[in-house]
């Protein structure tokens, strides 16, 4: 059997190993599983592509180049895997996100220059007269097109994550026109260069193209931002499958449609639970002109100290704990899992409610407590904890503040109305755990912190769950 057969049969057990992966890490049980099976795929994919490159006699320069990029790229990424925080796992999966797209880029324009800009005259007639030069055309419009989007999108997204841009959207004049006028301007130009692939029209398409995805994420809240994180997956799987229409590499091509239509899937969930328009946050936020919400006054909030919270958590039947992104940053969640198992020896009922977007990644909450070793048969989901809040005796809020934020519900004018939260306002006692009164990731004040069962513990989360446990 041929190398080249060898190397295809390769692509085919690497695809299967990738659909195996993305099925395990569907599920908390599975997830180890399934990130070994994505690990064991791209291992194949790497020998089989070596040695494809080795058959094809490619010049021994090429090989290096090869060598090189694969010990740099497997020393930053090691060095990466051991020293991101969980917090900071958002950030680095746009920033990785960026570096697929401008790989799309990158093979868009080397097919361009390897067949209609440095093709013979004679090639480029014999592939005219087959009628696949047009479709290569296309292949390298919108390859470029797709990866330029995701590539300054990503950008902009690690921005937000990383607190390097602000969270508030960016709204220019027009702003839905200049998406649609991109977009339009992007049709136009693919069936120009269709009939005449001059190198101008790629250069235009982009700048046209780095220009859209900067702008569609800038034009998106803080609020929506989890969901841009699943939509920039989506968006480079897709120019990964545009690539492997350009290499004629079959396992990019399958590769890329699963990353592509599952981000989307994801997207589409998370819009769905975030009272959402999927079409309008993809296209960076269309048709929702919302500001800032209005600084109310909401008079005067109720502070509690570690050893008060403690002796109403003693007296508790039932607690519900509901954790944001301040827990990631304190990173408080083992002390929040000794004090579920102490309260639950004392025979108090403990469990969890997740919101589908909080944190800054979906999921992020659940690995964080599945990491402290938290009992998932107690770890729910918004939709299945919200009716038991009203029979609650204490909430505690950990971290959170959109997600439990009642605006939502209450004032239509708000940037985050309509989005469904936790309504932890129902139980008897919320004890709010945050390190002032700053307004959440959406850029809007909680009116929760004022609620007259409210009452807030400032401080940093992990030294206030540390003394309340050391107080129990």
């Amino acid at each position: 059997m041929s190398i080249e057969s060898l190397a295809q049969a390769a692509f085919l057990v690497a695809a299967l190993l990738f659909i195996l992966a993305l099925a395990g890490l569907s599920k908390h049980e599975t997830a180890k599983a399934g990130n070994t099976y994505g690990i064991a795929g791209m291992a194949v994919a790497l020998v089989a592509t070596i040695a494809l490159a080795i058959d094809r006699n490619i010049e021994s320069l090429g090989l290096i180049l090869i060598g090189v990029a694969m010990v740099l790229g497997a020393a930053i990424g090691l060095w990466r895997a051991r020293v991101v925080e969980m917090t900071g796992m958002p950030e680095l999966i746009a920033i990785l996100h960026s570096f697929v797209g401008l790989a799309a880029v990158l093979v868009g324009w080397n097919g361009y220059l390897l067949v209609e800009g440095g093709g013979s005259p004679e090639e480029i007639a014999l592939l005219t007269a087959e009628g696949t030069l047009g479709i290569h055309s296309v292949e390298v419009f919108v390859g470029v097109f797709i990866g330029a989007v995701t590539f300054t999108g990503s950008i902009v997204a690690y921005g937000k994550l990383s607190g390097r841009l602000k969270s508030n959207p960016l709204v220019l004049p027009g702003k839905n026109a200049l998406n649609i006028g991109a977009l339009v301007v992007f049709a136009v130009l693919t069936v120009w260069f269709v009939i005449d692939p001059a190198l101008w029209l790629l250069i235009v398409v982009t700048i046209v193209a780095l220009a859209l995805g900067w702008h569609l994420v800038a034009s998106i809240g803080g609020g929506d931002m989890p969901v841009v994180v699943s939509m920039l997956n989506s968006y480079s799987g897709w120019a990964a499958a545009a690539a492997g229409f350009l290499l004629g590499n079959d396992l990019l091509i399958v590769t890329g449609a699963l990353v592509g239509s599952s981000g989307a899937y994801l997207s589409y969930i998370m819009c769905k639970a975030m009272n959402r328009s999927f079409i309008s946050v993809i296209a960076g936020g269309f048709g929702i002109e919302a500001g800032p919400g209005e600084d109310k006054d909401y008079g005067d909030h109720r502070e509690v100290s570690a050893i008060e919270t403690a002796e109403l958590l003693r007296n508790a039947q039932s607690v519900i704990i509901t954790p944001g992104y301040g827990m990631a940053v304190a990173q408080a969640q083992y002390g929040v899992a000794e004090l579920t198992r102490k309260l639950r020896e004392n025979g108090t009922t403990v469990r969890f409610g997740i919101h589908p977007v909080a944190g800054r990644l979906p999921g992020h909450m659940n690995v964080l407590l599945a990491e402290a070793k938290v009992p998932y048969d107690i770890v729910l989901e918004m939709d299945e904890i919200n009716d038991d809040f009203a029979d609650t005796d204490v909430v505690l809020v950990i971290g959170a503040n959109d997600t439990v934020n009642p605006a939502a519900e209450t004032d239509p004018g708000s940037p985050i109305a309509g989005m469904p939260v936790l309504r932890v306002w129902n139980a008897n006692d919320v004890i709010v755990f945050k390190r002032s009164m700053a307004s959440g990731y959406a850029g809007v004040q909680n009116p929760l912190f004022f609620n007259e069962n409210s009452a807030m513990l400032f401080g940093d989360a992990k030294d206030r769950v540390d003394d309340i446990v050391r107080a129990l």
